[in-house]
């Protein structure tokens, strides 16, 4: 044996255990040289020198939706939507791809809501704020909830926020940019939000069919257009609207989706607004509301929605958020790694805003 075939079978672990020598002798070695070790080695699939294990899974999504069958057969009952294919399995399996420990759920549009009052919204929305608690429990660690309340509705709803906050847990309440057309900011939906300020509630908001501009374009899908101007249209009548939601419950911590839709596009045009009509409750515009309000980079993560969402507020305004399972959550993380964040923004987008807001992720 050459003295360079003996100083490695001397370093090798895998080489002096009995299994090594009875697959890889040194006969064996001597008439292959370095390649039959090579061949030995892979075949027992030996990790090369200087591999490292996967990163553990760290980042929270705040943008992740989930179907409960009962959701599923109210959609398909009502014609509202097409329920979306879904499964715990699905979400986990792409949150482990993504590098996601933590996924905050909310069911898909239109909610519970499907044009008028009744008992079967405030049954819907108990059913599915029981489904994500139990989904919680099953996955520890994996899931948490924005719960769903049967807004318009303010009796049920009350009653849904206090069990859903008090017993159930959940990190916040869910709701959706318009209700048949009345957007958050309607005057009938304050006592609601009286109490959501009362709790310094977390507020995560999706924008919803909207009602007055579809097929405007042939060809062309509400999505592409709608769904991040809905957002716009709800940010607004939260601000400037006679009851001057924003303003007057101002312990509301909002998440809006998307990078914040199309609202940092028509900041200007919002200040404009303030300076056309003047409001004393605004007197420095209404800047400073919208850099109060959390921001998810949910199909808003590429470069100019980046840029544009992070002048209009500082990184600890950013969390991330997938769209799962309308867009895939390696999405979001390539969009954030392409557009090279420091590793401290980085670091406080995908997990350490989330967890300031919502301590109880922490544990």
């Amino acid at each position: 044996m050459t003295a360079s075939a003996r100083k490695f079978f001397s370093r090798c672990a895998y080489c002096k255990s009995a299994s090594a020598r009875h697959v890889v002798s040194r006969r064996t070695f001597v008439a292959g040289g370095m390649s039959a070790i090579g061949a030995g080695l892979s075949a027992f699939s030996v990790a090369p020198v200087g591999a490292q294990a996967p990163a553990k899974p760290h980042r929270i999504d705040v943008h992740h939706h989930i179907v409960p069958p009962v959701h599923a057969q109210a959609l398909t009952s009502h014609r509202s939507t097409s329920p979306t294919k879904w499964s715990p399995a699905m979400s986990l399996d792409d949150m482990d791809k993504a590098g996601i420990s933590t996924s905050i759920t909310s069911i898909i549009n239109p909610g519970v809501w499907f044009g008028k009052v009744t008992e079967e919204s405030r049954k819907l929305a108990r059913a599915c704020n029981e489904y994500a608690a139990n989904l919680e429990r099953d996955h520890a660690g994996r899931f948490r909830s924005f719960a769903v309340i049967p807004l318009p509705d303010t009796e049920g709803s009350l009653r849904e926020i206090e069990y859903s906050l008090d017993v159930l847990k959940a990190e916040g309440i869910a709701l959706y940019s318009n209700y048949s057309g009345n957007y958050l900011g309607d005057p009938a939906f304050l006592p609601v939000f009286e109490e959501l300020n009362r709790r310094k509630a977390v507020v995560y908001t999706h924008p919803t069919g909207s009602t007055c501009c579809v097929g405007m374009i042939k060809g062309v899908s509400e999505g592409t257009i709608e769904t991040a101007t809905e957002t716009t249209r709800t940010v607004a009548s939260l601000i400037f609207a006679e009851g001057g939601t924003a303003l007057r419950f101002p312990d509301i911590r909002w998440i809006w989706p998307h990078s914040g839709g199309t609202v940092p596009f028509l900041t200007s045009r919002f200040a404009q607004q303030t300076r056309v009509r003047p409001d004393p409750r605004m007197p420095n515009g209404p800047l400073p509301i919208l850099q109060k309000f959390y921001y998810d980079v949910a199909q808003g993560n590429t470069a100019g929605q980046l840029a544009a969402l992070t002048k209009m507020v500082s990184i600890s305004q950013v969390m991330f958020g997938s769209d799962y399972p309308f867009r895939q959550g390696i999405e979001a993380v390539e969009g954030l790694a392409d557009y090279k964040f420091s590793e401290t923004d980085l670091r406080a987008i995908e997990s350490e805003n989330a967890s300031r807001v919502m301590p109880r992720l922490r544990s």
